[in-house]
C-alpha cells in the first residue's frame, strides 16, 4: 500500500530567490485513504515576518523567536518524509522552498511533487476556481481549523488527495491510482487527461 507525504509551508514571502524563508512546516503521511502520521514545527527564519503575512497566517515574530532554526526543522522534516512521494496544493510554491532549504543543507531532494491544484483543475473543471478553500467547501471535505496554518492546510490537502484518488479511479475505471501516475498526468491538457492516465498505467 503506497504512502505519500503531504506537506505545507508557511513562509516570510513568495520566493526563496528573494531571500524568503519558511516559518512553519507540516507533513502528514497518508496511506490507504487516511492520515497515519503527522509532523509540524514552527521555525525561526532569522528575518522579520512582514505584517501582511502575519495577518494572513497569524504567525508573529514573537512566535518564531524561540522556535528551532530552519536547518534543524528541515532536517527533521526530511527524515520524517524519507523516500515517500510528495504532495502539495499549488505544489510549485512548496517545492521551491523544500528544494532551496534542502539544497542548502546538502540533503538529497526527493522526486517531484504531485499537485492537488493541477489535478483538481482536470478532475473538477466545473468549479469557478481551484483554491484549497474552494475545493474543501465544494467537496464537503473536513476543515480542521484556520486556513494558512501549515498543519490545517496539510490536512485539508491530504483529504483532497484522497478524494482525488478515489474520484479518478471511479471515473477512469482504474483499480490503482498511484502517485506516479497522477504526477505524470497532472500537466496533461484536460482533454488528454484520461488518455495520459492510461499511458502511465501501461508504461
Amino acid at each position: 500500500m503506497e504512502t505519500v507525504a503531504v506537506l505545507d509551508f508557511e513562509t516570510t514571502g513568495m520566493s526563496p530567490r528573494l531571500g524568503d524563508r519558511p516559518t512553519e512546516i507540516a507533513v502528514v503521511l497518508v496511506c490507504d485513504g487516511r492520515i497515519v502520521d503527522r509532523y509540524q514545527s514552527l521555525m525561526n527564519p532569522r528575518r522579520p515576518i512582514p505584517a501582511e503575512i502575519t495577518r494572513l497566517t497569524g504567525i508573529t515574530n514573537a512566535m518564531v523567536a524561540g522556535a528551532p532554526p530552519v536547518a534543524t526543522v528541515m532536517r527533521e522534516a526530511a527524515r520524517f518524509v524519507g523516500d515517500h512521494p510528495l504532495v502539495a496544493h499549488n505544489a510549485a510554491f512548496d517545492q521551491r522552498f523544500w528544494a532551496a532549504e534542502l539544497e542548502t543543507l546538502a540533503v538529497e531532494v526527493p522526486a517531484p511533487f504531485a499537485c492537488t491544484m493541477l489535478l483538481a483543475r482536470r478532475v473538477y473543471p466545473q468549479l469557478s476556481d481551484h483554491r484549497l478553500s474552494t475545493l474543501v467547501r465544494a467537496l464537503a471535505l473536513p476543515r480542521p481549523g484556520r486556513a494558512h496554518r501549515a498543519m490545517v492546510d496539510a490536512e485539508m490537502t491530504a483529504h483532497l488527495w484522497c478524494r482525488l484518488v478515489a474520484d479518478v479511479g471511479a471515473a477512469h475505471g482504474l483499480d490503482t491510482v498511484s502517485h506516479g501516475r497522477l504526477a505524470a498526468a497532472q500537466r496533461a491538457p484536460r482533454q488528454q487527461f484520461s488518455r495520459t492516465l492510461g499511458a502511465c498505467a501501461a508504461a
